[in-house]
């Protein structure tokens, strides 16, 4: 989309459904990228997290300065300042009396062949924020010998998920019957405190994702603390940053279970970037390999 075109609704929806998605990409309400986008492939593009308080964007047109700044030293074209300040309007507004964090991504786009740049460059903008959660009534039971097993049997996940409808909440996590906080309905869980990251320890109950063991890999190899123990919803709240993660979303950094507000801080991005460099090279690999 050039730059100063109008937003693109999907079936004209309308301004409240697309705020409460989260993320537009290219100015539509999405939850995905095209695998061939450069930015997923090599890290080839800019991004920007802005503070959200009291529905604005806080010095905004700052950020925009650097972001139109690296995108000169790029060679990136520069989406406008304009549309990417209506797009983060459209995002911030419903936050009115609550603070969040508001990420700006541009990368160069989808094309060229391997290290070289496409011919005509057509960035790719995302403007995204971290999701909402909320605890589940529903409990997990206590079972070692189906602990951590992706099983079949979803009743617990089904009947968590049954349990809101407010499309503003993304994610539900569930404790076991111990009280002890376990994952997310589809998510594993983790969350950072005194520069260390902790998630549950998965003895009695939850599901051992794929992503989970690549992003516990990737923090002992880049030298944070792991640690895998009993943790309850008041350890949680007092946690510096949280976020959920799954082989299909990636991760998710969280904004705000209930009534507590987390940033997206430095070691979530810092993990966000182990991972897509991870998944990059294991797809380049692939590829290479046929």
């Amino acid at each position: 989309m050039p730059s100063g075109a109008p937003l693109a609704y999907p079936s004209g929806a309308p301004l409240a459904y697309q705020a409460k998605k989260m993320i537009f990409i290219n100015g539509e309400s999405k939850e995905y990228i095209e695998v061939a986008d450069r930015g997923f492939q090599y890290g080839d593009g800019l991004f920007e997290t802005i503070e959200i308080r009291g529905g604005q964007a806080v010095v905004l047109e700052r950020h925009l300065e650097r972001l139109n700044s690296g995108c000169q030293r790029l060679n990136i074209p520069f989406p406008g300042a304009e549309l990417l300040s209506r797009e983060a309007r459209m995002l911030c507004r419903q936050w009115d009396s609550t603070r969040a964090v508001l990420k700006i991504i541009v990368t160069r786009g989808s094309g060229g062949r391997g290290y070289r740049q496409p011919d005509v460059i057509q960035p790719t903008r995302v403007l995204s924020q971290g999701i909402v959660v909320r605890f589940c009534t529903t409990r997990l039971g206590l079972n070692s010998t189906l602990a951590g097993i992706k099983h079949l049997n979803r009743l617990e996940q089904v009947m968590a998920r049954s349990e809101w409808d407010d499309p503003a909440i993304q994610e539900g996590l569930m404790l076991d019957a111990n009280d002890h906080v376990i994952e997310g309905t589809m998510t594993n869980l983790f969350y950072i405190k005194n520069n260390s990251l902790y998630t549950a320890a998965l003895t009695q109950s939850g599901v051992a994702g794929i992503v989970r063991g690549i992003v516990m890999m990737l923090s002992a190899r880049y030298g944070l603390s792991v640690i895998e123990h009993e943790f309850t919803k008041d350890e949680l709240l007092s946690a510096d940053e949280a976020f959920v993660c799954n082989s299909i979303i990636g991760i998710w950094p969280i904004r705000q279970i209930e009534a507590a507000h987390f940033p997206v801080g430095p070691i979530t991005q810092s993990i966000q970037s182990w991972l897509n460099r991870f998944t990059r090279d294991e797809c380049m690999e692939a590829e290479c390999s046929r």
